[in-house]
């Protein structure tokens, strides 16, 4: 694959201010000097400049102008690829940004595909797996909290651990391979004890990482969190002060959300999509209906209920019933209209977290949130704990390497045949390599990188 230079669109398609069109391989200079002009009109002007400047001047091909430029040149081995790449600035007009890279293709350039400038990086030894996933988290991160995932993943935090993790496999597999190739004299038991002790080290760190993946995915994904509740209970008029602007109409007339409607917030760091839903009744109207069932479907899908009452109306018997069904489910009773005199009382809801609030002055919304944040972590969220936040790829392999290193564990203590031993251990230690790229399969690589966009 590297003896092809590669071109793509870096920048969000659409019309903006500026464009970026990135030239990455060996012919990458060549190329970009075959359709950029300097003002001074040198040939091979791009191919004389240092690495790591930027040059001003025209894009043409077959002889017609198409763009007023600046022109980036990085040389290999400092850059992103560890290849050679140019980078063309350009107007960000669609047809302007067009042109730029069509003319790169009509000069030698192949169009990547999605992610192969990443993949480029990862298999010239630049990032490993890890740190290349973490550039697809960092260019979707949504939140403060995912952007700092990545960053520290990026960084090579999350790598660390489990380079240090297959060290140690690997230690004590060379440690057993070696005594199979010289089996004359059998492990001493000392040595034997600190091989298992290796191992189980090597378990506890394994458990601590995979113990980190629902922090993780809530990070990348965010949570759901359906607001539910009566008609008339103020679920919009809700939503919108948890927003900090209008998204749902808000009316006095009961049943006035037939649909859910659904948006994204970031609460305290952590991405959240609220969806409010159809108030909660018995109906004969057709429309109503169906809003209801989108409503329960819904708090099916949903991570954390926001169950909604009337402060200023007695508790029901039908709340009271829904309040039962929630009781397994991970849930927060918001008291609305505290701006009202009240009139339900509190002491009557049993088993669950309670935050009044005014959804029409805002009172109260900012104690939600917190309570919102602390049903993700209960606690400070340290920087610690964005470093080695697994993703499901990850917790895969951990899976299978804790459940071969377990066997090994069982068969070292058990005095089983090495050779047994070292086919768990090997398969354990490969596990492990799957996270970094260490051992992989080009299947494997395909479906990490399509994920990406293309420019990337």
């Amino acid at each position: 694959m590297f003896e092809d230079t590669i071109t793509a669109i870096a920048t969000p398609l659409g019309e903006g201010g500026i464009a970026i069109i990135r030239i990455s391989g060996e012919n990458a200079v060549t190329i970009g000097d075959s359709i950029f002009q300097s003002r001074s009109g040198s040939e091979n002007y791009l191919a004389n400049a240092k690495s790591h400047t930027i040059h001003y001047g025209y894009i043409h091909l077959n002889k017609k102008r198409l763009d007023e430029v600046m022109v980036s040149v990085m040389r290999a081995p400092a850059t992103f690829t560890r290849e050679d790449i140019i980078e063309i600035n350009c107007h960000g007009g669609i047809q302007a940004t067009k042109s730029v890279l069509d003319a790169a293709l009509k000069s030698g350039a192949r169009l990547a595909v999605p992610g192969e400038f990443t993949k480029r990086a990862f298999l010239h030894g630049r990032i490993d797996l890890t740190q290349a996933e973490a550039v697809s988290d960092l260019i979707n991160a949504r939140t403060s909290m995912a952007l700092s995932a990545a960053n520290e993943q990026l960084e090579g935090k999350l790598s660390q651990r489990i380079n240090q993790l297959r060290d140690d496999t690997m230690h004590v597999l060379a440690h057993v391979e070696a005594h199979i190739d010289f089996p004359d004299e059998d492990i001493k038991p000392d040595t034997m004890d600190g091989l298992i002790q290796r191992l189980e080290k090597a378990k506890s760190l394994i458990e601590k990482l995979m113990a980190t993946a629902n922090d993780g995915q809530l990070i990348r994904r965010g949570i759901r969190v359906a607001i539910i509740g009566k008609p008339n209970a103020g679920k919009s008029s809700l939503l919108n002060q948890l927003l900090g602007h209008d998204r749902a109409i808000v009316s006095n007339v009961a049943g006035t959300t037939r649909d859910t409607i659904s948006e994204e917030a970031q609460i305290r760091g952590i991405l959240v999509v609220f969806i409010d839903t159809a108030g909660l009744q018995e109906t004969d109207d057709q429309v109503e209906q169906e809003g209801v069932k989108r409503s329960l479907d819904s708090l099916k899908q949903a991570d954390l209920i926001l169950y909604v009452l009337d402060s200023s109306e007695p508790l029901t018997a039908d709340s009271k019933s829904s309040l039962a069904d929630l009781s397994d489910r991970k849930h927060i009773v918001v008291l609305n209209k505290s701006d009202l005199p009240a009139v339900l009382d509190p002491k009557k809801i049993q088993d669950s977290e309670i935050v009044s609030v005014s959804s029409i002055n805002g009172e109260g919304i900012e104690s939600l949130k917190d309570a919102i944040q602390k049903s993700v972590w209960d606690g400070e969220i340290t920087s610690e704990m964005l470093e080695v936040m697994v993703n499901s790829r990850h917790q895969d392999a951990l899976d299978r390497a804790k459940t071969s290193l377990e066997a090994s564990i069982y068969q070292l203590q058990s005095g089983t045949e090495l050779d047994l031993v070292s086919v768990d251990l090997r398969i354990s230690t490969n596990a492990i390599g799957e996270i970094v790229g260490k051992t992989t399969t080009e299947n494997l690589l395909d479906s990490i990188f399509s994920t990406f966009c293309i420019g990337k």
